[in-house]
């Protein structure tokens, strides 16, 4: 694999990344507030196809995008009502939010598959993109990776520099003294919750509107699932996401180029990698006990107050 190859697929692994590094700064978000959602896929591929659709109808790739938010924030409201107003049992919530969200997105879409909606188009940007490989790999994308790289240093200072920040960080840690400090526990967590949602409804945007600018059933791929191993692996640290995201993105465009290619490999081996890495992946961040931001209340339900 020569030089230029070699930029081109770190380029790739930027843009097939992004819509993982999306999901998984939601995800990080919703469990920093003690939420655990594994909704992902399902709100993912509902933000998906909300967001062609509303592109479609509007011919603003805007409009999608603010959709796909949207139904995010409704799809995610949905666990919370499960979680927060009925008490239910989050890990069950949300794989019944995947399964729902996948099965409606899939059903509604089958007339769809296959059309074109308008999207985003690649914008070089100046002086940047002329770059040595710098250039090349970071600034010759379209708007919504331009985006991505600046969400994960805003929720690293709202974690960390804000007061609203440090709350939904004690509300994760410990409820309990959070309430009895005068903190509202069930407005933080309903705002992890929907704000999480939100930018999960945007990763799903992103395949439909940036990365294929079309419909195609199971558009997401299991992107949802990558992004909740990349919280443990991120220790729940927008930072660390990054780079994770990217890393599987790199795994997934090495396999689409490998099978472009004509490689002997069959192609189950290379579509399973991105998964394999996944599993790796998680089998060695369980290796750094006492190394990560966990919040302790992780998937602990609070009963509302009185």
């Amino acid at each position: 694999m020569n030089f230029e190859i070699t930029v081109l697929l770190l380029a790739a692994a930027v843009q097939s990344g992004t819509p993982i590094l999306y999901a998984t700064l939601g995800e990080i978000l919703t469990e920093k507030s003690g939420v655990l959602n594994l909704g992902v896929e399902g709100v993912m591929i509902l933000g998906a196809l909300v967001g062609f659709l509303a592109s479609k109808v509007t011919g603003s790739p805007l409009a999608g995008l603010l959709a796909a938010g949207a139904v995010g924030c409704v799809a995610a409201a949905v666990h919370g009502l499960v979680c927060l107003v009925f008490q239910g049992n989050q890990v069950v919530s949300g794989l019944a939010l995947t399964i729902l969200g996948t099965g409606v997105a899939n059903y509604i879409g089958t007339g769809y598959v296959g059309q074109l909606a308008p999207g985003f188009a690649p914008y070089p940007m100046p002086v940047l993109s002329q770059l040595p490989v710098v250039g090349t790999i970071f600034f010759n994308h379209d708007p919504l990776v331009y985006l991505s790289y600046f969400i994960p240093v805003v929720l690293f200072l709202f974690f960390s520099r804000t007061h609203h920040g440090l709350n939904i960080r004690a509300v994760g840690e410990n409820p309990a003294a959070a309430s009895a400090a005068g903190l509202n526990v069930a407005v933080y967590r309903w705002f992890g919750i929907i704000g999480g949602g939100f930018f999960m409804g945007l990763g799903g945007a992103y395949l439909s509107l940036a990365y294929t600018h079309l419909w195609t059933t199971n558009l997401t791929a299991g992107r949802g699932w990558i992004a909740v191993a990349l919280v443990i692996f991120a220790f729940w640290k927008p930072g660390r996401a990054v780079f994770g995201a990217y890393l599987f993105g790199g795994i997934m465009a090495l396999q689409l180029r490998l099978q472009a290619s004509g490689t002997q490999l069959p192609s189950s081996i290379l579509l399973m990698l991105p998964y394999a890495l996944t599993i790796v992946v998680l089998v060695l961040s369980s290796w750094k006990k006492g190394t990560s931001d966990e919040p302790a209340a992780l998937g602990v339900n609070v009963e509302p107050a009185d």
